[in-house]
């Protein structure tokens, strides 16, 4: 049986279509760290660990002179968010209408990119993830608001990488408030911060929500791996007369192989400014 029981909704094809689309619209555009790390999947929903290749001494022997060892592994998370559509928008769909409110499907969709976001650049403890920038927190740069000064920072975060034998391609993952000074501030000659840093680098910047600061790292690959179980999907949990509940929901967990390839940039507790959210 399909695990997401889509076929006991009371949601029709063409509504079904739309839900899928808007979700992979906003899924699209918000997910940051897949565009910079290497990924592994989908492998499937009963995918439940990956093997680490290490192992620990058992507490105890199994019988006198039996050596026994634990493999280690990290095991998959399980990320759902639950939403509801009302059944007269679905219906409108049905009928052939092309502007249902299906806007609890675009928020769910953003709030688990975002928390994917968060568990490969900061980390996420319960789920036994350490994140890139925790990782790599002893080389972390510090930032201000003074955006004109955002390329000398980005220029030592390659250095850093350069120094330690990492090579290129590079690539950042900038936060909203990262994001917001490079494309608004521009240099007194007229040119934007944003332009100055993308010659920088080879690589993307990409716009990632859910980092706080930034995170500069090298593409050459092997350094950072997302696994994931079951992929981004929709699935069906019950309904009332008036209202259809679903979950988008994934399984995923996140490795950070060498630390050496990603460079921080962090702002000070009492720096001026919101936090990136």
């Amino acid at each position: 049986m399909n695990p997401l029981l889509r076929d006991l909704a009371p949601i029709s094809d063409a509504a079904w279509r739309e839900i899928d689309d808007q979700a992979t619209k906003t899924l699209k555009l918000t997910l940051a760290g897949r565009k910079l790390v290497d990924f592994a999947g989908p492998k499937g929903w009963d995918f439940a660990s990956v093997g680490t290749g290490r192992a620990r001494p058992a507490s105890a022997a199994p019988a006198e002179g039996v050596e026994a060892r634990v493999r280690e592994v990290k095991p998959m998370v399980e990320l759902r968010v639950p939403f509801e559509l009302d059944r007269g928008e679905l219906e409108t769909i049905a009928r052939g209408g092309k502007d249902a409110d299906l806007q609890p499907v675009v928020e769910a969709a953003r709030a688990i990119a975002i928390t994917e976001n968060k568990a490969i650049f900061h980390g996420y403890k319960a789920g036994a993830i350490e994140g890139i920038a925790e990782a790599a927190e002893k080389v972390t740069l510090r930032l201000t608001d003074d955006f004109e000064r955002y390329p000398v920072v980005v220029g030592e975060a390659l250095g850093v990488l350069r120094r330690a034998g990492v090579a290129g391609p590079y690539g950042i993952a900038l936060g909203p408030r990262c994001y917001a000074g490079l494309t608004e501030t521009v240099t007194s000659g007229g040119y934007r911060v944003f332009d100055h840093v993308k010659r920088l680098l080879d690589g993307p910047i990409i716009w990632a929500q859910g980092v706080d600061g930034a995170v500069v790292v090298s593409l050459r690959g092997g350094d950072f791996a997302l696994t994931i179980g079951q992929d981004l999907s929709i699935g069906y949990l019950d309904h009332t007369r008036t209202a259809v509940r679903l979950y988008i929901q994934e399984t995923l967990t996140f490795q950070v192989l060498e630390a050496e390839a990603a460079v921080p940039l962090s702002y000070d507790k009492g720096a001026k400014g919101k936090r990136d959210r």
